[in-house]
């Protein structure tokens, strides 16, 4: 008996009607040893993004900005001469941390006046900024003991020290709830939106309600279907937040109706994407394995596992191809930078692009679909004349 049990689980497991997992097993294994080895093998910052607002436009404000790009940790991507709110230079994830060198730094440099130098930390990730607070105080530190004579510099034109005062921003006390829980919070709600609905046309294909949707109808009577599965999710999301927000610290700074608006987007990305994927599963059991081909990526290289700062850019570029670290990107500039739609217009601009792409090939999916059922149908019909002629002739024969 056992080996017939044994026997009949082996047939199920190769005959295709459930999920392949002798072949998902090793694809798992190769994917995580090799493709996610070589993406996280960094941890630590590599070029951070860092703006610099320069009041002082001085040789001295103009050589600590050099000193700052040269580090291996940071890059400076912007140098502003005019006040700007620096809160404004974290939308996009444009920087980890914004210095600010106040007017007559130079002057009190040389007059033996102590100085601040500004920094702004972006932590809605705690650990990105790491690398950054130690290679910034590296500088400073450096640059009093220049001052100091310690590392025997001939320079004693120098007499003012200098110091950081720092401000961490959007998440001060380092919070869960603004990072990993909130974090959790959209990727289960992702993962389990596409386990209700990547299975739909695999449902419909069995019921033999795809078939007329195909000859009948449009790529929208598909797309429509996704709408009570999107609401559930928008839905779901505020309430977790409410929840955080009641029971916890998580922060909210910006606009209740502008998430919403970008949820629209969003949940319907998902669910086009959903539904292209388990398009072509036999059932949809099959169709559900296939979540994972799209919906961790976005977890994984969107921010809420890790500093992106850590990542290469071509990593950074790649992992926009999964939903879910658009999400991510909007989160942080709407729900912990305060952003307004105006904000993230650039942003929301590209992924409206994406969105179309999908839905193009949702479009050429659902009308290759359709040939291929009206070419079925032509072979089936002229199937059945052939038999119908030959069933004539025989009536015939037998006739005669």
């Amino acid at each position: 008996m056992n080996v017939n049990s044994l026997r009949d689980e082996l047939r199920f497991l190769f005959s295709g009607q459930g999920m392949p997992y002798e072949k998902v097993c090793l694809m798992v294994a190769a994917v995580v040893c090799i493709v996610l080895g070589l993406m996280l093998s960094s941890n630590i910052s590599h070029d951070a993004k860092v703006a610099v607002i320069d009041l002082d436009n001085s040789a001295y404000s103009h050589e600590l900005t050099s000193r700052i790009d040269a580090s291996e940790y940071m890059k400076v991507t912007a140098v502003l001469n005019t006040p700007v709110n620096p809160t404004e230079l974290f939308y996009r994830d444009q920087a980890v941390a914004v210095v600010y060198f106040p007017r007559g730094l130079e002057k009190d440099r040389y007059t033996g006046t102590a100085n601040h130098i500004g920094v702004f930390y972006d932590n809605t990730n705690t650990a990105q900024t790491a690398d950054v607070k130690s290679a910034l105080n590296e500088i400073v530190g450096l640059d009093n003991a220049a001052e100091a004579g310690d590392t025997g510099s001939t320079n004693d034109t120098l007499s003012g020290t200098i110091s950081l005062a720092d401000r961490n921003l959007f998440n001060p006390n380092g919070s869960n709830y603004n990072i990993e829980v909130q974090g959790f919070l959209f990727f289960f709600g992702s993962m389990f939106f596409t386990f209700a609905t990547i299975g739909m046309v695999p449902r419909l294909r069995l019921t033999h309600a795809l078939d007329q949707i195909l000859l009948e109808g449009t790529p929208w009577d598909i797309i429509v279907r996704l709408v009570p599965y999107g609401a559930c999710l928008a839905v779901s999301f505020i309430f977790g937040m409410a929840i955080l927000r009641l029971t916890g610290d998580m922060v909210f700074s910006g606009s209740l109706l502008t998430f919403l608006f970008v949820q629209i987007f969003y949940v319907m990305t998902v669910g086009m994407i959903s539904v292209l994927f388990g398009w072509t599963a036999a059932n949809p059991g099959i169709a559900s394995s296939r979540m994972i081909l799209f919906i961790p990526g976005g977890f994984i290289f969107g921010g809420p596992t890790g500093p992106i700062s850590f990542y290469p850019d071509w990593v950074l570029y790649l992992s926009h191809l999964f939903p879910l670290t658009w999400e991510y990107h909007f989160v942080r500039d709407i729900i912990a930078r305060g952003a307004g739609f105006a904000d993230i217009s650039k942003e929301l601009g590209a992924f409206l692009l994406y969105m179309a792409v999908v839905a193009i090939l949702l479009c050429a999916k659902f009308f290759a679909a359709r040939r291929s059922l009206l070419k079925h149908q032509a072979q089936e019909l002229k199937h059945q004349e052939k038999i119908r002629e030959i069933a004539a002739a025989e009536r015939g024969v037998q006739e005669s």
